[in-house]
């Protein structure tokens, strides 16, 4: 087995679509539990390394949320298919590899094979959270349909079929956005706590 670092407290997979805000609210928790308890992890960003590798492309601009992107994206999708369909875990264990922190927040989970595959590697410690956020919200934030990427599996993957243990809605007439990462932030706090503890037995 490849090193991907200790054994995490919680694995909290976000999901949602393009300009939902999962960036904004997995950032946040991030900055409310601190850089030594927990870790963002995107699938997208070995990904994208991977894919601009091979096709000597610029990875920083890839990275970016510029023209660049939108310009490789769709191609990008249909590499990162073929690479999944051969073998479902690996962008999942590359962004994985070396993270140390006791909570893991894996910004952006697309595909029923990326849940599966924390569940599966992760049973006890994986929980599932949803972004929404209406259309209209999201044309003010800059989404724009876009076919052969907003009705590609990327995008609607996770869409129906699949019970999250949280949703959470940006919107500005929902719940504050504090108010609604409460049990979250709770429930990463118990899991460091836990391996703090374990940690000094």
């Amino acid at each position: 087995m490849e090193d991907r670092g200790a054994e995490p407290g919680l694995v909290l997979v976000f999901s949602g679509k393009r300009k939902s805000g999962k960036d904004y609210v997995t950032d946040r928790i991030c900055e409310r539990l601190g850089g030594d308890v927990c870790c963002v992890l995107r699938l997208s960003g070995p990904l994208k390394q991977q894919f601009a590798q091979e096709r000597g492309l610029d990875l920083q601009q890839l990275l970016g949320a510029g023209p660049y992107k939108e310009q490789h994206r769709a191609e990008m999708i249909a590499w990162g298919e073929t690479r999944r369909c051969q073998d479902p875990g690996f962008f999942c264990r590359l962004a994985t590899r070396g993270a140390r922190q006791p909570v893991w927040v894996v910004s952006d989970a697309r595909r029923t094979s990326d849940l599966q595959w924390f569940k599966s590697e992760f049973p006890r410690q994986t929980r599932t959270v949803r972004v929404q956020s209406s259309e209209e919200t999201r044309k003010q934030r800059g989404w724009s349909f876009t076919a052969g990427v907003d009705d590609a599996e990327s995008e609607c993957g996770l869409d129906s079929g699949v019970e999250f243990d949280w949703m959470i809605t940006n919107e500005a007439d929902a719940p504050s956005l504090e108010e609604q990462l409460q049990p979250i932030l709770k429930a990463s706090e118990e899991a460091a706590d836990l391996c703090r503890r374990s940690d000094d037995q």
